[in-house]
This record gives structure tokens, sequence and C-alpha cells, in this order.
């Protein structure tokens, strides 16, 4: 009877191979049309049935602005200039960053039928759910900057270059967290309540809704160093230099930014890229066992 598996030259059968790509996050955006149909499938589930559709996604931050600017500007000024710009500026990165951890670790279990019947790259789903929130972020950049300039924002190169920066760590901080829960959350649903916890430490861990100043105040210029070891603290500052920091003058901006931001920042990127190349490799290591355990 003649065998109906492949065949080496020297006669040999060759070892059996998964179906599914192996380039991991090479594989997904060289699948760029894939990766276009699922983020626009999140994109249009998310405002599927709504009339206004995507003014949402223009409504919802300037709403969190006015709040920003009527209560914590107005009602509880504690002397910080222009505080809802502080606040609305941070909120940018720190929005960016949860959504795509709370998202990304449970892309997996959420698209658990496609992932069953179909041979892809399976990190294309925390990074899809990365897109979609990167998607949110134009929005809420375009209203900050129509605010910065209502407030005489003046900017400059350097402060394009901060929030590229910004958006980069968080980017990649973000997924590389992502691709590591979400893989421990097929084995323990448990993960996806722990992110919960964890993303609301982040609001407080990062000098949103209060400024950098005040940490090093309190605890010093040699203990405040250890607060800014932190990548979300870092992007955060550097969207706030973008265009908080244009809107103070000359003498408001003593004490507000730490030295050596771009640089930190820089390094912050470099450490970020690693962590994401080391939870590439963790999610390849069990990624064979991922369909089995979606049940």
């Amino acid at each position: 009877m003649t065998s109906l598996l492949p065949t080496r030259r020297d006669g040999g059968v060759p070892p059996l191979r998964s179906p599914a790509p192996r380039a991991g996050l090479l594989e997904v955006f060289q699948r760029r049309y894939l990766l276009r149909l699922l983020v626009r499938r999140e994109i249009n589930a998310r405002y599927s049935g709504s009339f206004l559709g995507l003014i949402w996604s223009y409504i919802n931050p300037l709403s969190q602005f006015c709040i920003y600017y009527f209560i914590l500007g107005k009602l509880l000024d504690r002397g910080t200039p222009n505080f809802a710009v502080h606040v609305f500026a941070g909120m940018i990165v720190v929005h960016f960053f949860n959504e795509t951890f709370n998202a990304g670790t449970r892309s997996m279990v959420r698209n658990k039928n496609v992932i069953r019947k179909m041979a892809l790259p399976r990190e294309m789903f925390p990074v899809a759910s990365m897109l979609v929130s990167l998607y949110h972020v134009a929005p809420q950049l375009l209203i900050l900057l129509v605010v910065c300039l209502a407030y005489g924002w003046n900017p400059d190169p350097m402060g394009l270059l901060a929030i590229v920066m910004a958006i980069t760590l968080a980017m990649l901080l973000g997924t590389g967290l992502a691709l590591l829960f979400s893989v421990a959350n097929v084995f323990f649903r448990d993960f996806a309540s722990v992110v919960g916890i964890l993303t609301n430490f982040v609001r407080f861990g990062v000098p949103m809704i209060y400024p950098y100043s005040i940490v090093e105040e309190r605890f010093g210029e040699t203990l405040s160093q250890y607060y800014l070891y932190n990548p979300l603290a870092s992007a955060v500052l550097l969207v706030q230099r973008a265009t908080w920091y244009g809107t103070l003058t000359v003498e408001e901006r003593a004490g507000e930014l730490p030295s050596y931001l771009f640089e930190r920042g820089a390094i912050m990127i470099a450490i970020a890229a690693v962590f994401l190349v080391f939870a590439q490799w963790v999610f390849r290591h069990f990624e064979d066992r991922i369909p089995e355990r979606l049940t």
C-alpha cells in the first residue's frame, strides 16, 4: 500500500509540522490583509447599531476633558497650572496602554473559534487589539492639540519627537504584556481579572492626576529617580512635554519635568523592545498547546 505521507529524497518521511505559521510577529505583518480585516471587524463591532458611529470616538474623550476641566481644574484646583491639560495628556497614554493590555489579554479567548479553525499566526489577535486601541488615540490627540492651542501652546520639533516616543513606548510595552498574559489567560482565566486589577494601579503609578514635581518634592531628587524606572511614567511625561509643557510660562515650567527626559525615554523604548522579544519567545513556547485549551 502506497504511503500518503510525503517522502524525502533519501526515502525517509519528514517530521510532521504544525500548519500554523511560525514566524511570529514578522508573520503577522506579512499578512497585513488579514490583520486589517481583524482590526476593521473589531472597530465595526464596537460601533455596530450606533447612530453616531465613529463620532463617539471624539465625543467620549471630549466629555472626559470637560469633566477634568471643571472638576479638577476649577473645583479641586491644587495650584498646578492648566491642570486639565496635564491630566488629559497623561490619560491618553494610560488609556492606550490599559486598553491594549486588557483587550489583548482577552483576545485569544474571545477569538477561540477562529483560532481552532484557521492556521494563522496567533500573535495576530493581541496585535490587532493594540491597533484598535491605537486607532482611538488619534481623536484624543486631536482634541488635546486643539485645547493646547486654545491655551497658547507653542509647538516645537522636540515635542513631536516626544509624542512619537511616548506612543512607541506604550505600544511596545502593552503589546509585550498582552502577548504574555493572553497565553496565560488561555490556561487560567483568572489572568483577565488580574490584568483588570493591575491596570487600576497604572493610573496612580504615573504623574497623571498629580504632577511629577510633587514626587520630587516629597521624596527628593535621589529617590524620585526610582519612580522614573516605571516606563509608563516616562511615556506620560513625554506627552506632557509635547503638549502641556508648551502651555506654561517660563516661570511655571521650573521643576515640572525631570532632567534627561528624552534620554530616559530612549532607554525605556530599548528595554520595552527587548521585553517584546522575550514575550514573543514565551508565547511561541506555549503556542502549540493553545487550541486544545480553548474549550
